[in-house]
């Protein structure tokens, strides 16, 4: 055998492309591919057996196991028997699926110019782990496709192998040629030595037959790299086979164990639609597309008619037996209908052969394939009996309602509120004045329905419940076409929509106009009923109690059960009184009997009583009972105690008032005089600076004095800052420790963030003193005040069960001692004016009603615990404010004036004299005068000239009020400084009035003079 007919004869890649492969166009349905694949096509798609199809053994036939997507020769995709699984596993419809909707489009191909070596083919196949390679030619058209397992089967092992045999064999032969050639070669060199002419010819023949040889030898040596490199491509490529055969077994068996997945999944979901079709209520059915036979009925249908499956099976037509005689022409149409295939839906009766009647629902529909024929009918029955039962009985409860809504005067409405839409029940109508079976009017033209007073009042209850979300209510009156008026009161819920908005408003409206007559004869006659909200008791003349009404009820706390048959004296009273005994004396003798009883209720609370008592007789004109009628007048005795003692109070304010107009008017000459020489005289000597300052502080000590007089005659109103307890605290602390006895000792227990209160800090201050005042004189031997604060929050419960409290949060500031503690009686009535433990002469009585006036004004409440013998606690409420901001500044810088005229008015001389000095020292003109009318004189004569007035308010001859209006009346733009000893808060409600510029309370300092004299001519500078 030739050696070329010995190499390799490996087939070439044209001779595997299979030119003819499985294609499909786009446009086909997926059945349509499943039905070419598995070389098994029908002609009715409909009953096509998936679970066949879905068989490993089938798509596991490689010549069929896919199928190329193509159009017009060009390849657009690829579709595998792997796809073909998911696909049917994933429960897609394969009768309604378009190939190019589950086709594969990212596509490998070889184009035809490279496909002329089969290790391409196969390097290709390799890499992407593909079992197909489709190859196409420079265009793009399909040309063929290379199968992967064709591929392989090309390689044929034993056929590369017996090359190899031969090959070496014919490389021996040429060995044993060149050894002789050899020997021959050696033979003639010898010979060639003795120049035989016989040799040379020889020679030369070898030497050309050599040449000859050493040709051969060389191609055969080259016929032997060939084949090595061939062996070693083999080799390779055997390594590749085995790889691509171990991946295509694994493959495989990923590609069976995938099947088998799906194949169990699929069929655990036909399991469940069989389980519930088999136990669904409704019947389901099918049929041939000739509707001849019924290919599928559960079992619903022998629940819904009563008959069983296999008659149906039997006569398909026996459903129609059942159905009602009224009914059947119905069902006749609808059945014609269905045969045409249109969809139909119908609801009818049928006879059960049990004789139940049933009501059903029934809707049928025709399958259709892709050219439009019909593939099968299906349907679906519903029992709705129970439905209808429901309906009807609906019906009838809106037979009733609307008869009830007719009694009642009542209607139901609904507004849409997305589209503004109102409904309205059938009797609505007749509520506006309009027919029965009236649609709502549109908003506006309902609007026209309501009165014009109470549109109002309509529209924003309707705003209230849209946007707060309140239930809607809401009377008003509505005017009808005939002009008459009726009242209306509309109630509805807000329903909201998935977003939570507004949705629905729904309620119903009824007429009230009977309520509303009613409700005003109850007006017209509360006044003669208002006896019965008093305490009505019957009770003989054994004093045993007969009636008992709900008056007495809640006045004594006593039920109507409890207290008849009861002795009202031991009911009713802690002790025998002779008032008593006077009372039915008279009301014997004369009949009648009024007076005020004290009387105790079943909690023992003590209450006053206006009690009126009348002789009830019998028939025979014989006193028989007592009718007795009690008003509660316990409140009204404590507001006259109350208010007796504030007109108490009112009169020393009065009396405090004009001493302290007086003291005002000695001391402000005094304080204004002191500021005065210490600026004149500034380089005399520090002994009259301190003389000086002894003045000044005394005068300030004076006004102070008075200021507490009138605070407490007048109540408590001060500037009020920022305070931080702990510092008032502190500086109140270096008072006392140097000043208390150093037996007392002090325990302090401030925390680090306590929060601060607005109040006037001189009042503030005043309280912690008098409070470890009294503390320090309620220990003469000695012992330990507790002083402690803390953040307290009070909450309404709280606040409800105390009386002038309010919820919210405070600084609660406690001072203790363990002194000797008051009894009851003295400790409820330690905050009465004037009231004091104390000797003569040492306590005024006013110290705590003083702190308490202070703490009240400050918004705050205080608590009280004592006992004998252990001490006494006093607990400060006082409201807390967030942040703090600075008070005012004391030392200011002095202004000085530029010139300006200012007319000062005042009956005393001595204030004329210092407010002269101090305003001339800077720098101001001065006119001075002593009463009203020489002031107005003055500003007659320099009306242009006076830029300011400072006028006192007290004067003899005509008061400041009365100067001040006439100048107003003279020049409407003056500015005038009102001043009194008064204070400036509760004194001067006339000058707000009169509508000055400023109140300049006495006694002032020469600062304070100067300060409001610089803010009411800025404008002016």
């Amino acid at each position: 055998m030739r050696l070329q007919d010995q190499l390799i004869n490996l087939p070439t890649l044209d001779y595997l492309i299979n030119p003819s492969p499985l294609m499909i166009s786009p446009d086909s349905y997926l059945v349509d591919a499943i039905i070419l694949m598995s070389q098994k096509k029908t002609q009715n798609r409909s009953v096509i057996d998936l679970n066949r199809y879905l068989q490993p053994e089938i798509w596991n036939q490689q010549e069929n196991s896919c199928i190329l997507v193509v159009e017009s020769g060009y390849l657009l995709g690829i579709i595998t028997a792997k796809d073909v699984v998911n696909i049917i596993a994933s429960g897609v419809d394969i009768t309604q699926t378009k190939v190019s909707e589950v086709m594969v489009t990212a596509l490998i191909t070889l184009k035809e110019s490279y496909a002329t070596d089969i290790f391409t083919a196969w390097s290709l196949l390799h890499h992407y782990q593909i079992s197909y390679l489709p190859i196409v030619d420079s265009q793009g058209q399909l040309k063929g496709i290379v199968n992967a397992s064709v591929l392989i089967q090309a390689f044929n092992r034993d056929t590369i192998l017996g090359i190899k045999t031969a090959l070496q064999q014919r490389q021996n032969n040429y060995r044993q040629i060149s050894c002789i050639s050899c020997s021959i070669h050696q033979r003639l060199q010898q010979g060639m030595k003795y120049k035989s002419p016989t040799f040379t010819p020889i020679n030369e023949g070898f030497q050309q037959n050599r040449k000859q040889l050493q040709m051969v030898e060389d191609k055969l040596h080259q016929t032997q790299n060939e084949l090595e490199r061939l062996m070693a491509e083999n080799k390779r490529l055997q390594q590749k086979i085995w790889e691509y055969q171990k991946a295509e077994a694994a493959w495989q068996n990923q590609e069976q164990l995938d099947c088998e997945q799906k194949d169990a999944a699929l069929r655990g979901i036909e399991a469940k639609f069989q389980h519930f079709a088999e136990h669904i209520q409704a019947l389901i059915w099918w049929k041939d597309p000739q509707a001849r036979q019924f290919l599928y009925i559960n079992p619903a249908y022998e629940k819904i008619w009563g008959r069983s499956r296999q008659s149906l099976q039997e006569q398909p037509l026996s459903w129609m037996d059942a159905v009602h005689p009224d009914d059947r022409d119905r069902v006749d149409q609808v059945v014609t209908q269905h045969l045409a295939g249109e969809p139909t839906e119908i609801e009818y009766r049928i006879l059960r052969p049990d004789g139940l009647m049933r009501w059903v629902w029934d809707r049928t529909f025709a399958m259709r394939d892709q050219q439009g024929n019909i593939c099968y009918y299906a349907g679906i029955v519903e029992d709705i009996t129970e439905r209808k039962h429901t309906e009807e009985s609906l019906r009838e409860s809106e037979a009733r309602l609307s008869v009830a809504l007719e009694a009642a005067h009542m209607g139901i409405w609904e507004w849409k509120i997305p589209t503004d839409e109102t409904l309205w029940s059938a009797n609505m109508g007749s509520l506006y004045g309009l027919p029965n079976g009236t649609l709502c009017p549109t908003t506006t033209d309902f609007l026209e329905l309501v009165h014009t007073e109470d549109r109002q009042t309509f529209t924003q209850a309707v705003t209230a419940t849209l946007q707060q979300g309140v239930k809607f209510i809401v009377e008003y009156r509505t005017v009808w076409p005939d002009g008459s008026i009726h009242w209306l009161n509309s109630t509805g819920q807000l329903y909201y929509d998935e977003n939570n908005q507004p949705s629905r408003l729904t309620g119903t409206t009824t007429d009230i106009g009977e309520r509303k007559q009613a409700e005003q004869q109850i007006q017209e006659q509360a006044a003669l009923l208002d006896i019965v909200t008093n305490a009505i008791v019957v009770r003989d003349l054994q004093n045993q109690i007969l009636f008992w009404n709900q008056g007495a009820e809640r006045l004594y706390g006593w039920q109507a059960q409890e207290a008849v048959n009861q002795n009202a004296n031991e009911l009713l009273f802690q002790q025998p009184s002779t008032k008593i005994l006077t009372a039915i004396e008279q009301v014997i003798n004369t009949g009648t009997w009024q007076g005020e009883l004290h009387k105790v209720t079943k909690s023992g609370k003590e209450i006053i009583v206006e009690s009126r008592w009348t002789l009830m007789n019998d028939s025979t004109g014989q006193p028989k009972s007592i009718l007795i009628v009690d008003t509660d007048i316990t409140q009204r005795k404590q507001l006259e105690e109350q208010f007796f003692r504030t007109q108490r109070l009112e009169s020393l304010g009065t009396l405090a008032g004009g001493i302290a107009h007086d003291l005002n008017n000695i001391l402000t000459p005094i304080l204004a005089a002191s500021q005065l020489l210490q600026l004149k005289f500034p380089q005399d000597k520090e002994r009259y600076h301190q003389l000086m300052a002894i003045i000044e502080n005394n005068a300030k000590r004076g006004a102070d004095l008075v200021k507490q007089v009138l605070s407490f005659a007048r109540g408590f109103k001060g500037d009020r800052t920022i305070i931080s307890i702990k510092h008032l605290i502190s500086e109140m602390l270096l008072i006392v420790k140097q000043t208390f006895p150093k037996s007392i000792e002090f325990a302090i227990n401030i925390p680090e963030h306590l929060s601060a209160v607005s109040g006037d800090i001189t009042q503030l201050h005043q309280v912690l003193m008098n409070l470890v005042v009294n503390a320090r004189d309620a220990m003469p031997d000695g012992g330990k005040i507790e002083i402690s604060a803390e953040n307290r929050l009070i909450d309404q419960a709280y606040a409800q069960m105390n009386l002038d409290v309010q919820a919210g949060n405070y600084i609660e500031l406690t001072i203790a001692d363990n002194g000797m503690g008051m009894p009851p009686e003295v400790l409820h009535r330690i905050f009465e004016p004037f009231f004091t433990t104390k000797e003569i002469g040492i306590g005024t009585g006013l110290g705590l009603s003083t702190v308490l006036g202070i703490v009240k004004s400050h918004g705050g409440f205080i608590n009280v615990s004592s006992k004998v013998g252990k001490g006494t606690k006093f607990q400060l409420f006082l409201p807390a404010v967030e942040g703090c901001q600075r008070t005012r500044s004391e030392s200011l810088a002095v202004p000085l004036g530029a010139g300006e005229l200012i007319l000062v008015v005042d009956d005393e001389a001595k204030i004329l004299e210092i407010a002269t000095i101090v305003l001339e020292n800077y720098n101001y003109q001065i006119l001075t005068a002593s009463n009203g009318i020489e002031a107005i004189a003055l500003y007659a004569q320099h009306k242009h000239q006076i830029k300011a007035v400072l006028m006192d308010m007290i004067m003899p001859e005509m008061d400041g009020l009365t100067a001040i209006r006439t100048l107003q009346k003279m020049n409407p733009q003056v500015k005038i400084i009102a001043c009194s000893g008064f204070n400036p808060h509760e004194g001067l409600s006339g000058v707000v009035n009169a509508n000055v510029q400023l109140v300049l309370p006495k006694p002032f300092t020469a600062q304070d003079l100067l300060n409001s004299l610089q803010y009411i001519l800025r404008d002016e500078n």
